[in-house]
C-alpha cells in the first residue's frame, strides 16, 4: 500500500516592521549596529542643547589648548571652547545635513525618474542626456562651484547636496518604474480609463517605496561626507558654527602638532558616523531588495518543510 505525504502549509511570514526587525537581528548584525550608531546620532542631535555640558560658542580663554581631564572630556580647542560640546552640536549639524540633502534626494530622484520612466519618449531622451552630461563633471567640484555662487552656509549645502545628489538616483527610479510599465495590470489600468496619474499613484508609486527607502538610508552617509569635505575646504557651514569637517580644517590643521586631540575627535566621530550609515544602508538595502533575499525558503520555512518532506519520501 502507497503511504501518501501530505504538504503541511508553510507558517504564515510576518509583516512590517516586525519582521524587518526580526531579520535585521538574524542576518545583518552589522546592520544592527549601524541601526543604534544613527539612533544615537539622532538622538545627541535633537538633545544637544541637554548633553553638551557647555555651549559651543562658550569661551574661556584662560583654558586655551587645555588637554583632556574631567573637566574636559576631550580638552579645548584654541578659544579655550570645549570640544565635546562642540563634537555634539557637531552631530546636529551631520544629522540636518544628512536627513535633509537626502529628503531631497529622494523627491527629486522621484519626480524626475518617475516622470522619464513613465512617459518615455522624447521626455526620456532628454531626460537621459541631461544625467549623462551631469555624471561626466566630478561632484565636488560642480558643488564646490555652486556653493561658491550661491554663498555658504546649511540651508546652501542642504540644498546643493540634495538636488545634485538626487541626479545620480534618476536612472535607478527610471529602470525601476521601467519594469513595472510593461506589467498587464497597467494595460488593464488603461483600458477601463484610469489617468496617469491615477495609474502612478495606486500602481506604480506602491511597487517602489522599498527603492526610496533604500536611496534615503544610503544617501546619508555621502551626504554627510559630502558636508564635511565642504566645510574643510571652507565653502559649507562657516565658523563658528561647529562642523566637523570644520573642525578638521580650522582647529585640527593649525594646532595638530601642539593639540592633536582637534584633530584627532572630528575624525573619529566622522568616521564613526559614515561606517553606522553605511552598515545600516547596506541591511536596508539587502533586506527590502527581493532581488538580495536569496530565495522563499531562507525566510518563511518553506525550504525546512521541503527538506523533511524529502526525507520522509526516501524512507
Amino acid at each position: 500500500m502507497t503511504e501518501i505525504t501530505t504538504i503541511e502549509a508553510p507558517p504564515k511570514t510576518r509583516r512590517g516592521i516586525p519582521d524587518f526587525m526580526a531579520r535585521l537581528v538574524r542576518e545583518k548584525p552589522l546592520g544592527l549596529i549601524g541601526g543604534l550608531i544613527v539612533l544615537v546620532m539622532l538622538i545627541v542631535a535633537i538633545f544637544a542643547d541637554f548633553i553638551a555640558p557647555y555651549g559651543y560658542m562658550d569661551i574661556h580663554l584662560v583654558d586655551r589648548l587645555h588637554p583632556p581631564s574631567a573637566q574636559y572630556i576631550m580638552g579645548a580647542d584654541q578659544t579655550g571652547r570645549d570640544f565635546f560640546s562642540r563634537i555634539i552640536y557637531g552631530a546636529r549639524i551631520s544629522m540636518y545635513v544628512g536627513l535633509g540633502a537626502s529628503a531631497i534626494n529622494v523627491i527629486f530622484s522621484l519626480v524626475v525618474g518617475l516622470l522619464s520612466g513613465y512617459f518615455g519618449g522624447v521626455t526620456d531622451i532628454v531626460v537621459q542626456r541631461f544625467v549623462d552630461a551631469a555624471l561626466t563633471f566630478p561632484m565636488l567640484i560642480i558643488v564646490i562651484t555652486l556653493m561658491n555662487l550661491i554663498g555658504s552656509g546649511l540651508i546652501q549645502v542642504i540644498i546643493v547636496l540634495g538636488i545634485w545628489g538626487g541626479i545620480g538616483w534618476i536612472r535607478v527610479v527610471r529602470s525601476a518604474v521601467i519594469s513595472i510599465r510593461v506589467n498587464v495590470y497597467l494595460d488593464a489600468a488603461r483600458a477601463i480609463g484610469a489617468s496617469s496619474f491615477r495609474i502612478i499613484l495606486r500602481h506604480i508609486l506602491p511597487n517602489i517605496f522599498s527603492i526610496f527607502i533604500i536611496i534615503f538610508s544610503v544617501s546619508m552617509a555621502g551626504n554627510i561626507l559630502g558636508e564635511a569635505s565642504l566645510s574643510f575646504l571652507g565653502f559649507g557651514i562657516p565658523p563658528p558654527y561647529p562642523s566637523w569637517g570644520g573642525m578638521l580644517s580650522n582647529e585640527g590643521s593649525r594646532y595638530m602638532m601642539e593639540a592633536p586631540w582637534l584633530a584627532i575627535w572630528p575624525g573619529v566621530a566622522l568616521s564613526i558616523a559614515v561606517y553606522g550609515i553605511n552598515m545600516w544602508g547596506d541591511a536596508v538595502r539587502d533586506l527590502l531588495d527581493p532581488r538580495l533575499r536569496g530565495g522563499v525558503g531562507r525566510y518563511s520555512g518553506v525550504g525546512k518543510k521541503l527538506k523533511k518532506i524529502k526525507a520522509k519520501t526516501i524512507k
